[in-house]
């Protein structure tokens, strides 16, 4: 009898010999600007933990009560065995703080793409897509059936160009982008790509997991840090980044919000986020209201970290946010810097295809309000001692 699973052994081991495997560590620790790792205590350079809000006793305590009140599960969807008080508060608390008109509550920043792209477009429609946007974009457009037209990164000519060829074809369309970038850290010009939607007939979306808690006054993202309240159609947003917890939202127009309630999948096929998880999510949200001192934080410890890995001699990509990625390109010697690092002390994952391009491959630094002036100085003397090492920089 042959063996039905022989290809997956062989493509396993393609992946190993290729230097594209991936090793997951298994973290002892709560999250934060150190962790045990493996059985050692490492820097922590590769978490979303933007804020350092994962291990906030605030949040653990808000958790903590809501279970002592509610216990932990929902139980079933929302649409079936009804809503917590607690998702209908974080909806409305969201809202506000996007400035938006309404929100919705998802699963995570995954099942909010796969949920809000194909309730909004379908078969005789278009999506106007940036060319490097999230994996959850690009399988939220496959499922819409919706024709997908890609235009180069970042780059509004070449979307006007794609909405002037293809736009009167089909019936509506939906212009979707991420508002930063989570491998190079860069920024879309979501004004620029606004104003293309208005005048094109388009919906305008954007995906602003990155940049929730890092842009925008106190956090409040992109469109906030544009100035373009009201005007974006739809944001979808993550509460596992910058807010330290899980879930996911949609902020926008009312309208999009009722719809979603009746033709997001997600929202209607599968439980809601946990009691604990929604609670934590108020306290963060609580957090980011009453003060913009972590943004700040996180800003400063971002431009002091790259200012000096740009001295070393480091090839820190285009970033324009917290996400700094060092840019060594080739797949085995990125691995092999990741692996020195953690033997040095500081953990930091190897980003490789299918991640990234083969050729792209890259240290991707993640920068935190939870890290102190020492701990940057110390991940500075590492990345310095394995870069001259691995003849990276001189």
């Amino acid at each position: 009898m042959t063996d039905k699973l022989a290809w997956i052994d062989k493509a396993l081991q393609e992946l190993r010999e290729k230097n594209l495997y991936t090793t997951i560590r298994t973290i002892e620790s709560p999250q934060g600007a150190w962790l045990q790792v493996d059985g050692r205590r490492v820097l922590n350079f590769c978490s979303n933990n933007y804020l350092g809000l994962a291990n906030d006793p605030r949040l653990v305590q808000a958790a903590k009560e809501a279970c002592d009140r509610q216990g932990v599960g929902p139980a079933a969807v929302r649409t079936i065995a009804g809503t917590l008080q607690l998702h209908v508060e974080l909806e409305k608390r969201l809202a506000e703080f996007k400035e938006a008109e309404a929100a919705i509550l998802f699963q995570s920043g995954f099942s909010a793409n796969l949920g809000t792209i194909p309730a909004l477009v379908g078969k005789d429609d278009a999506i106007f897509s940036d060319e490097l946007n999230h994996a959850s974009i690009i399988d939220g457009c496959r499922l819409s059936r919706a024709k997908t037209i890609r235009y180069a990164h970042n780059d509004a000519a070449s979307l006007r160009a794609e909405l002037a060829e293809n736009r009167s074809s089909y019936k509506r369309a939906l212009i979707v982008t991420d508002g930063v970038f989570s491998m190079d850290g860069d920024i879309a010009p979501l004004p620029d790509l606004t104003d293309l939607a208005d005048a094109f007939d388009c919906l305008m979306m954007v995906d602003d997991a990155h940049g929730e808690g890092v842009l925008g006054h106190g956090g409040r993202g992109i469109v906030h840090h544009f100035g373009l309240q009201g005007r974006v159609d739809v944001e979808m947003g993550t509460m596992s980044k910058a807010f330290g917890v899980v879930g996911g939202y949609v902020a926008g127009k009312s309208t999009i919000v009722e719809w979603l309630h009746q033709r997001g999948r997600p929202f209607l096929f599968s439980s809601a986020m946990t009691v604990p998880d929604t609670a934590a999510c108020l306290a963060s949200v609580s957090i980011l209201e009453e003060s913009t001192e972590l943004v700040d934080r996180l800003w400063q410890n971002t431009r002091d970290f790259k200012d000096q890995m740009q001295s070393l001699g480091f090839d820190i990509g285009r970033s324009a946010t917290p996400i700094t990625p060092i840019m060594l390109k080739e797949e085995t010697l990125t691995q092999e810097f990741s692996q020195r690092l953690f033997q040095e002390g500081l953990f930091a994952t190897a980003i490789a295809y299918p991640t990234v391009p083969i050729g792209k491959a890259r240290i991707r630094v993640m920068i935190s309000a939870s890290h102190s002036g020492q701990d940057l100085n110390r991940a500075l003397d590492i990345f310095a001692r394995v870069g001259r090492e691995l003849e990276v920089i001189n």
